[in-house]
Protein backbone atom coordinates (compact mmCIF):
# COMPACT_ATOMS: atom_id res chain seq x y z
CA UNK A 1 0.00 0.00 0.00
CA UNK A 2 2.51 2.38 0.93
CA UNK A 3 4.96 1.59 -2.19
CA UNK A 4 1.20 2.38 -4.18
CA UNK A 5 0.89 5.42 -2.52
CA UNK A 6 4.28 6.95 -3.23
CA UNK A 7 3.60 5.85 -6.68
CA UNK A 8 0.74 7.43 -7.28
CA UNK A 9 1.89 10.66 -5.30
CA UNK A 10 4.99 10.36 -7.79
CA UNK A 11 2.66 10.70 -10.82
CA UNK A 12 1.00 13.59 -9.59
CA UNK A 13 4.13 15.41 -8.97
CA UNK A 14 5.29 14.45 -12.35
CA UNK A 15 1.84 15.42 -14.18
CA UNK A 16 1.99 18.93 -12.04
CA UNK A 17 5.44 19.79 -13.45
CA UNK A 18 4.32 18.69 -17.10
CA UNK A 19 1.62 21.31 -16.50
CA UNK A 20 3.65 23.94 -14.73
CA UNK A 21 5.90 23.88 -17.85
CA UNK A 22 3.14 24.60 -20.46
CA UNK A 23 1.84 27.37 -18.35
CA UNK A 24 5.05 28.72 -18.66
CA UNK A 25 5.16 28.46 -22.40
CA UNK A 26 1.58 29.88 -22.44
CA UNK A 27 2.50 32.99 -19.67
CA UNK A 28 5.85 33.27 -22.33
CA UNK A 29 3.14 33.84 -25.03
CA UNK A 30 0.88 36.07 -23.19
CA UNK A 31 4.04 38.19 -21.69
CA UNK A 32 5.05 38.62 -25.80
CA UNK A 33 1.69 40.29 -26.74
CA UNK A 34 1.75 42.33 -23.88
CA UNK A 35 5.22 43.81 -25.12
CA UNK A 36 3.22 44.01 -28.56
CA UNK A 37 0.49 46.09 -26.82
CA UNK A 38 2.77 48.48 -24.83
CA UNK A 39 4.80 49.07 -27.94
CA UNK A 40 1.12 49.96 -29.66
CA UNK A 41 0.34 52.41 -26.37
CA UNK A 42 3.07 53.58 -25.05
CA UNK A 43 3.22 56.33 -28.39
CA UNK A 44 0.06 57.52 -27.86
CA UNK A 45 -0.66 60.77 -27.08
CA UNK A 46 -1.19 61.69 -23.27
CA UNK A 47 -4.58 61.26 -22.87
CA UNK A 48 -3.69 57.47 -22.51
CA UNK A 49 -6.70 56.21 -24.59
CA UNK A 50 -5.92 53.34 -26.76
CA UNK A 51 -5.78 53.20 -30.36
CA UNK A 52 -6.21 49.62 -30.91
CA UNK A 53 -9.54 48.68 -33.22
CA UNK A 54 -9.77 45.10 -33.80
CA UNK A 55 -13.49 45.24 -34.27
CA UNK A 56 -13.72 47.08 -37.30
CA UNK A 57 -10.13 46.04 -38.33
CA UNK A 58 -10.44 45.12 -41.98
CA UNK A 59 -8.62 41.82 -43.53
CA UNK A 60 -7.12 43.07 -46.89
CA UNK A 61 -6.81 39.63 -49.01
CA UNK A 62 -7.41 38.53 -52.91
CA UNK A 63 -6.77 40.45 -55.75
CA UNK A 64 -5.89 44.22 -55.34
CA UNK A 65 -8.58 46.24 -57.50
CA UNK A 66 -7.80 46.94 -60.64
CA UNK A 67 -3.97 45.88 -60.10
CA UNK A 68 -2.88 42.01 -61.35
CA UNK A 69 -1.30 40.51 -57.41
CA UNK A 70 -3.09 39.92 -54.48
CA UNK A 71 -2.34 41.54 -50.86
CA UNK A 72 -0.64 39.07 -49.38
CA UNK A 73 2.56 38.72 -52.67
CA UNK A 74 3.13 42.55 -51.88
CA UNK A 75 3.02 42.49 -48.17
CA UNK A 76 5.55 40.01 -48.85
CA UNK A 77 7.68 41.22 -51.75
CA UNK A 78 7.51 44.76 -50.29
CA UNK A 79 8.84 43.96 -46.56
CA UNK A 80 11.71 41.24 -48.78
CA UNK A 81 12.92 43.10 -51.69
CA UNK A 82 11.03 46.67 -52.36
CA UNK A 83 11.43 48.20 -49.27
CA UNK A 84 15.15 47.40 -47.75
CA UNK A 85 16.55 48.52 -51.54
CA UNK A 86 14.03 51.20 -52.22
CA UNK A 87 15.46 52.84 -48.45
CA UNK A 88 19.04 52.14 -49.27
CA UNK A 89 18.28 53.88 -53.18
CA UNK A 90 16.99 57.14 -51.58
CA UNK A 91 20.08 57.49 -49.39
CA UNK A 92 22.32 57.86 -52.18
CA UNK A 93 23.61 61.36 -53.44
CA UNK A 94 21.44 61.13 -56.94
CA UNK A 95 18.21 60.37 -55.26
CA UNK A 96 18.93 62.83 -52.31
CA UNK A 97 18.88 66.34 -54.36
CA UNK A 98 15.54 67.75 -55.19
CA UNK A 99 15.21 70.29 -57.42
CA UNK A 100 11.74 72.21 -56.75
CA UNK A 101 9.91 76.14 -57.11
CA UNK A 102 9.05 76.39 -53.72
CA UNK A 103 7.80 80.39 -53.97
CA UNK A 104 5.09 80.46 -56.42
CA UNK A 105 1.74 82.28 -56.10
CA UNK A 106 -1.15 79.99 -55.65
CA UNK A 107 -3.57 80.71 -58.47
CA UNK A 108 -7.03 80.02 -57.59
CA UNK A 109 -6.97 82.10 -53.94
CA UNK A 110 -5.10 84.39 -51.81
CA UNK A 111 -1.74 82.20 -49.65
CA UNK A 112 -3.22 82.47 -46.08
CA UNK A 113 -1.81 79.28 -44.71
CA UNK A 114 0.30 79.21 -41.77
CA UNK A 115 2.48 76.70 -39.89
CA UNK A 116 3.01 76.66 -36.46
CA UNK A 117 6.02 74.80 -35.63
CA UNK A 118 9.74 75.50 -37.26
CA UNK A 119 9.79 72.57 -38.97
CA UNK A 120 7.59 73.52 -41.25
CA UNK A 121 10.17 75.44 -43.16
CA UNK A 122 12.71 73.79 -45.85
CA UNK A 123 16.43 74.17 -45.31
CA UNK A 124 17.96 74.49 -48.68
CA UNK A 125 21.24 73.74 -49.92
CA UNK A 126 24.25 76.24 -50.50
CA UNK A 127 25.53 76.05 -53.56
CA UNK A 128 28.39 73.94 -52.78
CA UNK A 129 26.60 71.20 -51.43
CA UNK A 130 24.33 69.50 -54.20
CA UNK A 131 26.62 67.75 -57.31
CA UNK A 132 28.11 69.80 -59.51
CA UNK A 133 26.91 67.38 -62.39
CA UNK A 134 23.12 68.88 -61.16
CA UNK A 135 24.63 72.12 -62.43
CA UNK A 136 25.37 71.89 -65.95
CA UNK A 137 22.82 72.52 -68.32
CA UNK A 138 20.63 69.83 -70.10
CA UNK A 139 19.39 68.62 -73.31
CA UNK A 140 16.68 70.92 -74.71
CA UNK A 141 15.19 67.26 -77.65
CA UNK A 142 11.70 67.80 -77.30
CA UNK A 143 8.53 69.91 -76.96
CA UNK A 144 6.17 69.30 -74.04
CA UNK A 145 3.52 68.83 -77.22
CA UNK A 146 5.79 66.06 -78.25
CA UNK A 147 5.34 64.00 -75.51
CA UNK A 148 1.36 64.58 -75.04
CA UNK A 149 -1.04 62.07 -75.81
CA UNK A 150 -2.34 61.14 -79.02
CA UNK A 151 -5.37 64.20 -79.35
CA UNK A 152 -7.90 63.85 -81.85
CA UNK A 153 -6.47 60.49 -83.14
CA UNK A 154 -9.02 57.91 -82.92
CA UNK A 155 -6.41 54.87 -81.63
CA UNK A 156 -5.21 55.24 -78.35
CA UNK A 157 -4.59 51.93 -76.83
CA UNK A 158 -2.23 51.85 -74.70
CA UNK A 159 1.58 49.79 -75.33
CA UNK A 160 3.05 48.12 -72.35
CA UNK A 161 6.77 48.37 -74.26
CA UNK A 162 9.18 51.07 -74.74
CA UNK A 163 12.18 51.29 -76.63
CA UNK A 164 15.08 48.83 -75.31
CA UNK A 165 18.01 52.22 -75.92
CA UNK A 166 16.26 53.53 -73.70
CA UNK A 167 18.45 56.42 -72.34
CA UNK A 168 19.72 59.23 -74.12
CA UNK A 169 20.91 61.52 -71.68
CA UNK A 170 19.09 63.88 -69.24
CA UNK A 171 16.87 66.43 -70.69
CA UNK A 172 14.89 69.43 -69.59
CA UNK A 173 11.36 69.00 -70.76
CA UNK A 174 8.25 69.70 -69.26
CA UNK A 175 6.13 66.98 -67.77
CA UNK A 176 1.89 67.22 -69.79
CA UNK A 177 0.81 65.88 -66.55
CA UNK A 178 2.22 68.62 -64.36
CA UNK A 179 1.83 72.28 -64.04
CA UNK A 180 5.03 73.45 -62.49
CA UNK A 181 7.47 74.67 -65.85
CA UNK A 182 10.80 72.12 -65.19
CA UNK A 183 12.68 74.00 -67.91
CA UNK A 184 13.04 77.02 -65.72
CA UNK A 185 15.90 76.67 -63.98
CA UNK A 186 15.74 80.86 -62.36
CA UNK A 187 13.43 80.01 -59.46
CA UNK A 188 14.47 76.55 -58.78
CA UNK A 189 16.28 75.61 -56.00
CA UNK A 190 18.01 72.41 -54.81
CA UNK A 191 16.61 70.76 -51.08
CA UNK A 192 18.33 67.73 -49.40
CA UNK A 193 15.74 65.47 -49.05
CA UNK A 194 17.02 63.94 -46.44
CA UNK A 195 17.24 66.96 -43.98
CA UNK A 196 13.89 68.01 -44.88
CA UNK A 197 11.47 64.56 -43.85
CA UNK A 198 8.16 64.49 -44.41
CA UNK A 199 6.65 65.06 -40.86
CA UNK A 200 3.83 66.45 -39.17
CA UNK A 201 4.45 70.54 -38.98
CA UNK A 202 1.04 71.67 -37.54
CA UNK A 203 -0.38 72.54 -40.96
CA UNK A 204 -3.63 72.36 -40.50
CA UNK A 205 -7.21 74.04 -40.23
CA UNK A 206 -9.18 75.44 -43.22
CA UNK A 207 -6.21 76.20 -45.38
CA UNK A 208 -4.82 72.38 -45.22
CA UNK A 209 -8.18 71.34 -45.74
CA UNK A 210 -9.18 73.98 -48.40
CA UNK A 211 -6.51 71.97 -50.45
CA UNK A 212 -7.69 68.89 -50.63
CA UNK A 213 -11.40 69.85 -50.80
CA UNK A 214 -10.65 71.36 -54.05
CA UNK A 215 -8.88 68.32 -55.08
CA UNK A 216 -11.53 65.69 -54.74
CA UNK A 217 -14.80 68.22 -55.22
CA UNK A 218 -12.77 69.83 -58.46
CA UNK A 219 -10.57 67.63 -60.20
CA UNK A 220 -11.61 63.81 -59.05
CA UNK A 221 -14.60 63.69 -57.32
CA UNK A 222 -15.29 60.62 -55.54
CA UNK A 223 -17.22 57.60 -57.07
CA UNK A 224 -19.77 55.06 -56.82
CA UNK A 225 -19.58 51.37 -58.04
CA UNK A 226 -20.53 51.81 -61.78
CA UNK A 227 -20.97 55.56 -61.86
CA UNK A 228 -18.02 56.50 -63.68
CA UNK A 229 -15.80 55.01 -66.20
CA UNK A 230 -12.69 53.19 -65.34
CA UNK A 231 -10.33 55.78 -65.99
CA UNK A 232 -11.92 58.81 -64.09
CA UNK A 233 -11.83 56.09 -61.03
CA UNK A 234 -7.92 55.46 -61.67
CA UNK A 235 -7.75 59.17 -61.13
CA UNK A 236 -9.66 59.38 -58.19
CA UNK A 237 -8.14 56.43 -56.31
CA UNK A 238 -4.30 57.53 -57.15
CA UNK A 239 -5.09 60.50 -55.51
CA UNK A 240 -6.89 58.92 -52.85
CA UNK A 241 -3.64 56.50 -52.27
CA UNK A 242 -1.39 59.34 -51.95
CA UNK A 243 -3.58 60.93 -49.73
CA UNK A 244 -3.63 58.01 -47.29
CA UNK A 245 0.34 57.92 -47.86
CA UNK A 246 1.02 61.59 -46.69
CA UNK A 247 -1.64 61.29 -43.58
CA UNK A 248 0.46 57.92 -42.57
CA UNK A 249 3.68 59.80 -42.61
CA UNK A 250 2.60 62.67 -40.33
CA UNK A 251 1.26 59.98 -38.20
CA UNK A 252 3.83 57.92 -38.25
CA UNK A 253 6.77 61.10 -37.38
CA UNK A 254 4.10 63.18 -35.01
CA UNK A 255 5.33 65.51 -32.49
CA UNK A 256 4.29 63.52 -29.46
CA UNK A 257 5.34 66.12 -26.64
CA UNK A 258 6.24 69.71 -28.40
CA UNK A 259 8.19 71.09 -24.93
CA UNK A 260 10.41 67.87 -24.94
CA UNK A 261 10.89 67.80 -28.48
CA UNK A 262 9.51 64.00 -28.60
CA UNK A 263 8.73 62.77 -32.03
CA UNK A 264 6.73 59.04 -32.29
CA UNK A 265 4.05 57.71 -33.96
CA UNK A 266 0.17 58.72 -33.56
CA UNK A 267 -1.79 55.45 -34.30
CA UNK A 268 -4.81 57.39 -33.08
CA UNK A 269 -4.62 59.78 -36.00
CA UNK A 270 -3.68 57.05 -38.10
CA UNK A 271 -6.77 55.09 -37.40
CA UNK A 272 -9.10 58.56 -37.76
CA UNK A 273 -7.69 59.22 -40.67
CA UNK A 274 -6.98 56.38 -42.93
CA UNK A 275 -7.30 52.63 -41.11
CA UNK A 276 -10.77 52.84 -40.22
CA UNK A 277 -11.71 53.69 -43.79
CA UNK A 278 -10.32 49.79 -45.94
CA UNK A 279 -10.97 52.11 -49.61
CA UNK A 280 -8.18 54.49 -48.57
CA UNK A 281 -6.04 51.21 -47.42
CA UNK A 282 -7.33 49.78 -50.92
CA UNK A 283 -6.44 52.59 -52.57
CA UNK A 284 -2.86 52.73 -51.17
CA UNK A 285 -1.63 49.58 -52.25
CA UNK A 286 -3.66 51.03 -55.73
CA UNK A 287 -1.25 53.62 -55.76
CA UNK A 288 1.57 51.40 -54.68
CA UNK A 289 1.28 48.92 -57.57
CA UNK A 290 0.58 51.88 -60.20
CA UNK A 291 4.07 53.34 -59.94
CA UNK A 292 5.68 50.13 -59.38
CA UNK A 293 4.01 49.19 -62.83
CA UNK A 294 5.82 52.87 -64.10
CA UNK A 295 8.76 51.76 -62.42
CA UNK A 296 9.24 47.99 -64.38
CA UNK A 297 8.31 49.27 -67.23
CA UNK A 298 10.81 52.14 -67.82
CA UNK A 299 13.41 48.98 -66.96
CA UNK A 300 15.32 50.10 -69.68
CA UNK A 301 15.38 53.29 -69.59
CA UNK A 302 16.04 53.34 -65.64
CA UNK A 303 19.05 50.81 -65.95
CA UNK A 304 20.70 52.78 -68.57
CA UNK A 305 20.60 56.21 -67.10
CA UNK A 306 23.44 58.44 -65.89
CA UNK A 307 23.41 58.19 -61.97
CA UNK A 308 26.38 60.60 -61.82
CA UNK A 309 27.10 62.97 -59.06
CA UNK A 310 30.73 62.95 -59.42
CA UNK A 311 31.19 61.01 -56.44
CA UNK A 312 31.56 57.02 -58.39
CA UNK A 313 31.34 54.88 -55.54
CA UNK A 314 28.02 56.18 -54.60
CA UNK A 315 27.27 56.72 -58.35
CA UNK A 316 27.70 52.98 -58.99
CA UNK A 317 25.98 52.35 -55.58
CA UNK A 318 23.00 53.91 -56.78
CA UNK A 319 22.88 52.30 -60.05
CA UNK A 320 23.74 48.67 -58.65
CA UNK A 321 20.77 49.13 -56.27
CA UNK A 322 18.38 50.11 -59.34
CA UNK A 323 19.18 46.88 -61.24
CA UNK A 324 18.52 45.20 -58.36
CA UNK A 325 15.29 47.20 -57.47
CA UNK A 326 14.46 46.77 -61.48
CA UNK A 327 15.17 42.85 -62.21
CA UNK A 328 14.52 41.23 -59.37
CA UNK A 329 14.00 37.36 -59.97
CA UNK A 330 11.42 37.33 -57.25
CA UNK A 331 9.16 40.37 -58.08
CA UNK A 332 9.52 39.13 -61.91
CA UNK A 333 8.19 35.90 -60.92
CA UNK A 334 5.19 36.90 -58.04
CA UNK A 335 4.37 39.88 -59.36
CA UNK A 336 5.66 40.68 -63.32
CA UNK A 337 2.10 43.34 -64.35
CA UNK A 338 1.35 44.96 -61.30
CA UNK A 339 -1.27 46.76 -62.97
CA UNK A 340 -2.04 46.41 -66.91
CA UNK A 341 -2.02 49.92 -68.60
CA UNK A 342 -3.66 48.87 -71.75
CA UNK A 343 -6.57 48.44 -70.58
CA UNK A 344 -7.31 52.11 -70.57
CA UNK A 345 -8.15 54.68 -73.29
CA UNK A 346 -10.05 51.77 -75.08
CA UNK A 347 -12.41 53.30 -77.69
CA UNK A 348 -13.23 56.61 -80.29
CA UNK A 349 -13.48 58.63 -76.77
CA UNK A 350 -10.14 57.71 -75.47
CA UNK A 351 -7.63 60.64 -76.37
CA UNK A 352 -10.42 62.90 -75.27
CA UNK A 353 -10.42 61.04 -72.17
CA UNK A 354 -7.44 61.39 -72.08
CA UNK A 355 -6.99 65.58 -72.59
CA UNK A 356 -9.69 65.62 -69.96
CA UNK A 357 -8.07 64.03 -67.47
CA UNK A 358 -4.92 65.17 -67.77
CA UNK A 359 -5.88 68.65 -67.33
CA UNK A 360 -7.28 67.39 -64.12
CA UNK A 361 -4.16 66.17 -62.72
CA UNK A 362 -2.02 69.50 -64.40
CA UNK A 363 -5.02 71.53 -61.68
CA UNK A 364 -4.08 69.34 -58.95
CA UNK A 365 -0.48 70.22 -59.67
CA UNK A 366 -1.02 73.50 -59.50
CA UNK A 367 -2.84 73.27 -56.36
CA UNK A 368 0.49 72.48 -54.97
CA UNK A 369 1.62 75.87 -54.92
CA UNK A 370 -1.27 76.55 -52.36
CA UNK A 371 0.08 74.24 -49.65
CA UNK A 372 0.55 77.31 -47.06
CA UNK A 373 3.38 75.33 -45.17
CA UNK A 374 6.83 74.87 -47.02
CA UNK A 375 7.77 71.38 -46.09
CA UNK A 376 4.01 70.19 -47.17
CA UNK A 377 4.80 72.13 -50.33
CA UNK A 378 8.23 70.45 -51.08
CA UNK A 379 6.71 67.06 -50.62
CA UNK A 380 3.29 67.74 -52.20
CA UNK A 381 5.05 68.86 -55.67
CA UNK A 382 7.51 65.89 -55.09
CA UNK A 383 4.98 63.32 -55.01
CA UNK A 384 2.79 64.50 -57.40
CA UNK A 385 5.70 65.17 -59.45
CA UNK A 386 6.62 61.14 -59.25
CA UNK A 387 2.97 60.32 -59.87
CA UNK A 388 2.99 62.52 -62.85
CA UNK A 389 5.93 60.63 -64.24
CA UNK A 390 4.30 57.60 -63.96
CA UNK A 391 1.77 58.44 -65.54
CA UNK A 392 3.40 59.82 -68.92
CA UNK A 393 5.85 56.43 -68.63
CA UNK A 394 1.93 54.53 -68.86
CA UNK A 395 0.23 56.66 -70.52
CA UNK A 396 2.19 59.21 -72.56
CA UNK A 397 4.15 57.09 -74.71
CA UNK A 398 3.68 54.15 -77.32
CA UNK A 399 6.75 53.01 -78.89
CA UNK A 400 5.27 50.00 -80.71
CA UNK A 401 2.95 52.96 -82.74
CA UNK A 402 4.84 55.44 -82.54
CA UNK A 403 9.10 54.44 -82.64
CA UNK A 404 10.19 57.85 -83.08
CA UNK A 405 8.82 59.07 -79.86
CA UNK A 406 11.13 57.46 -77.51
CA UNK A 407 10.85 58.02 -73.54
CA UNK A 408 12.38 61.27 -72.33
CA UNK A 409 12.63 61.71 -68.50
CA UNK A 410 14.06 64.65 -67.00
CA UNK A 411 16.84 63.93 -63.83
CA UNK A 412 13.88 65.49 -61.33
CA UNK A 413 11.45 63.37 -62.77
CA UNK A 414 13.24 60.42 -61.91
CA UNK A 415 14.41 61.44 -58.43
CA UNK A 416 10.22 61.91 -57.37
CA UNK A 417 9.58 58.80 -59.04
CA UNK A 418 12.11 56.60 -57.12
CA UNK A 419 10.91 58.85 -54.03
CA UNK A 420 8.00 58.89 -54.35
CA UNK A 421 7.67 54.85 -54.90
CA UNK A 422 9.99 54.46 -51.34
CA UNK A 423 7.31 56.86 -49.39
CA UNK A 424 4.64 54.62 -50.33
CA UNK A 425 6.76 51.46 -49.95
CA UNK A 426 6.82 52.90 -46.35
CA UNK A 427 3.15 53.22 -45.87
CA UNK A 428 2.17 50.03 -47.11
CA UNK A 429 4.96 48.42 -45.02
CA UNK A 430 3.33 50.02 -41.57
CA UNK A 431 -0.62 49.38 -42.36
CA UNK A 432 0.88 45.75 -43.01
CA UNK A 433 2.70 45.71 -39.62
CA UNK A 434 -0.29 47.40 -37.74
CA UNK A 435 -2.12 44.90 -39.52
CA UNK A 436 -0.27 41.74 -38.17
CA UNK A 437 -0.48 43.39 -34.68
CA UNK A 438 -4.10 43.65 -34.98
CA UNK A 439 -4.32 40.54 -35.68
CA UNK A 440 -2.46 39.25 -33.09
CA UNK A 441 -4.25 40.88 -30.23
CA UNK A 442 -7.76 39.79 -31.63
CA UNK A 443 -6.42 35.92 -30.95
CA UNK A 444 -5.23 36.89 -27.61
CA UNK A 445 -7.94 38.38 -26.57
CA UNK A 446 -10.42 36.09 -28.25
CA UNK A 447 -8.15 33.48 -25.90
CA UNK A 448 -7.92 35.64 -22.85
CA UNK A 449 -10.98 37.80 -22.40
CA UNK A 450 -10.62 40.72 -20.02
CA UNK A 451 -13.63 42.68 -19.84
CA UNK A 452 -13.72 43.50 -16.04
CA UNK A 453 -10.40 45.70 -16.63
CA UNK A 454 -10.52 46.62 -20.47
CA UNK A 455 -6.96 46.61 -20.91
CA UNK A 456 -6.65 46.51 -24.14
CA UNK A 457 -10.18 48.73 -24.88
CA UNK A 458 -9.84 51.59 -22.45
CA UNK A 459 -6.31 51.88 -20.65
CA UNK A 460 -2.62 52.20 -21.05
CA UNK A 461 -0.53 49.68 -19.44
CA UNK A 462 1.19 51.72 -17.79
CA UNK A 463 -1.58 53.42 -16.33
CA UNK A 464 -2.97 50.33 -15.00
CA UNK A 465 0.14 50.41 -12.49
CA UNK A 466 -1.36 52.97 -10.48
CA UNK A 467 -4.42 50.52 -10.14
CA UNK A 468 -2.40 47.78 -8.36
CA UNK A 469 -3.28 47.38 -4.70
CA UNK A 470 0.15 46.20 -3.40
CA UNK A 471 2.30 48.61 -2.56
CA UNK A 472 5.09 47.01 -3.03
CA UNK A 473 3.56 45.19 -6.74
CA UNK A 474 3.12 48.69 -7.63
CA UNK A 475 6.72 49.39 -6.88
CA UNK A 476 8.29 46.73 -9.55
CA UNK A 477 5.71 46.69 -11.68
CA UNK A 478 6.07 50.84 -12.40
CA UNK A 479 9.83 50.22 -12.24
CA UNK A 480 10.01 46.92 -14.93
CA UNK A 481 6.79 48.53 -17.55
CA UNK A 482 9.18 52.04 -17.33
CA UNK A 483 11.93 49.98 -17.85
CA UNK A 484 9.98 48.11 -20.92
CA UNK A 485 9.14 51.86 -22.50
CA UNK A 486 12.49 53.09 -22.43
CA UNK A 487 13.60 49.85 -24.48
CA UNK A 488 11.10 51.36 -26.98
CA UNK A 489 12.15 54.24 -26.72
CA UNK A 490 15.70 53.25 -27.77
CA UNK A 491 15.07 50.90 -30.33
CA UNK A 492 11.66 52.67 -32.24
CA UNK A 493 11.88 56.49 -31.59
CA UNK A 494 14.72 57.08 -32.58
CA UNK A 495 16.33 57.10 -36.18
CA UNK A 496 19.97 58.53 -36.55
CA UNK A 497 20.16 57.20 -39.84
CA UNK A 498 17.77 59.48 -41.56
CA UNK A 499 17.00 62.00 -38.39
CA UNK A 500 21.04 62.69 -37.40
CA UNK A 501 19.82 65.83 -35.75
CA UNK A 502 17.77 63.84 -33.54
CA UNK A 503 19.36 63.02 -30.76
CA UNK A 504 18.20 59.87 -28.12
CA UNK A 505 17.36 61.42 -24.41
CA UNK A 506 16.68 59.42 -21.22
CA UNK A 507 15.81 60.40 -18.10
CA UNK A 508 17.86 59.54 -15.08
CA UNK A 509 14.89 57.29 -13.87
CA UNK A 510 14.55 55.58 -17.19
CA UNK A 511 18.31 54.27 -17.28
CA UNK A 512 17.91 52.67 -13.65
CA UNK A 513 14.25 51.11 -14.38
CA UNK A 514 15.92 49.90 -17.64
CA UNK A 515 19.12 48.46 -15.70
CA UNK A 516 16.69 47.32 -13.20
CA UNK A 517 14.51 45.19 -15.55
CA UNK A 518 17.41 43.58 -17.38
CA UNK A 519 18.39 41.82 -14.35
CA UNK A 520 15.03 40.72 -13.47
CA UNK A 521 15.36 39.53 -16.46
CA UNK A 522 18.26 37.95 -16.40
CA UNK A 523 17.56 36.27 -13.19
CA UNK A 524 14.27 34.69 -14.63
CA UNK A 525 16.38 33.50 -17.62
CA UNK A 526 18.32 31.55 -15.11
CA UNK A 527 15.79 30.16 -12.96
CA UNK A 528 14.00 28.56 -16.29
CA UNK A 529 16.92 27.34 -17.45
CA UNK A 530 17.66 25.72 -14.01
CA UNK A 531 14.14 24.07 -13.71
CA UNK A 532 14.56 23.19 -16.82
CA UNK A 533 18.03 21.17 -16.54
CA UNK A 534 16.40 19.70 -13.29
CA UNK A 535 13.49 18.25 -15.44
CA UNK A 536 16.03 16.70 -18.25
CA UNK A 537 17.99 15.00 -15.16
CA UNK A 538 14.62 13.46 -13.93
CA UNK A 539 13.46 12.47 -17.13
CA UNK A 540 16.75 11.10 -17.63
CA UNK A 541 17.19 9.10 -14.55
CA UNK A 542 13.27 7.87 -14.58
CA UNK A 543 13.58 6.40 -17.89
CA UNK A 544 16.80 4.35 -17.05
CA UNK A 545 15.13 3.20 -13.97
CA UNK A 546 12.07 2.53 -14.26
CA UNK A 547 10.37 2.50 -10.76
CA UNK A 548 7.04 0.87 -10.86
CA UNK A 549 7.84 -2.13 -9.01
CA UNK A 550 10.54 -1.21 -6.54
CA UNK A 551 9.86 0.65 -2.83
CA UNK A 552 9.96 3.84 -1.74
CA UNK A 553 13.28 4.21 -0.20
CA UNK A 554 14.78 1.69 -2.79
CA UNK A 555 14.02 4.28 -5.11
CA UNK A 556 15.78 7.15 -3.23
CA UNK A 557 18.38 5.06 -2.89
CA UNK A 558 19.31 4.24 -6.54
CA UNK A 559 19.19 8.07 -7.24
CA UNK A 560 21.53 8.33 -4.10
CA UNK A 561 23.91 6.15 -5.97
CA UNK A 562 23.07 7.43 -9.36
CA UNK A 563 23.90 10.77 -8.51
CA UNK A 564 27.13 9.95 -6.86
CA UNK A 565 27.55 8.16 -10.31
CA UNK A 566 27.71 11.47 -11.76
CA UNK A 567 28.74 13.91 -8.98
CA UNK A 568 32.53 12.98 -7.86
CA UNK A 569 32.37 13.11 -4.11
Amino acid sequence: MVEAKAFADEKKIRKKLKEGKRGKMKWAAIWAVVVVAIAITSKLAQNHKSCLCSKDSQKYTGIVEDCCCDYETVDSLNGAVLHPLLQELVTTPFFRYFKVKLWCDCPFWPDDGMCKLRDCSVCECPENEFPETFKKPMQRILSSDDLKCQEGKPKAAVDRTLDSKAFRGWIEVDNPWTNDDETDNSEMTYVNLQLNPERYTGYTGPSARRIWDAVYSENCPKYTSGEICQEKRVLYKLISGLHSSISIHIASEYLLDEAKNLWGRNLELMHDRVLRYPDRVQNLYFTFMFVLRAVTKAADYLEQAEYDTGNVEEDLKAQSLMRQLLYNPKLRAACPLPFDEAKLWQGQSGPELKQEIQKNFRNISALMDCVGCEKCRLWGKLQVLGLGTALKILFSVDSKNHPYQPLQLQRNEVIALVNLLNRLSESVKFVHEIASVEKTMERFTSEHPMQEIGLWQRENISALMDCVGCEKCRLWGKLQVLGLGTALKILFSVDSKNHPYQPLQLQRNEVIALVNLLNRLSESVKFVHEIASVEKTMERFTSEHPMQEIGLWQRVWEARKWLRSIIPL
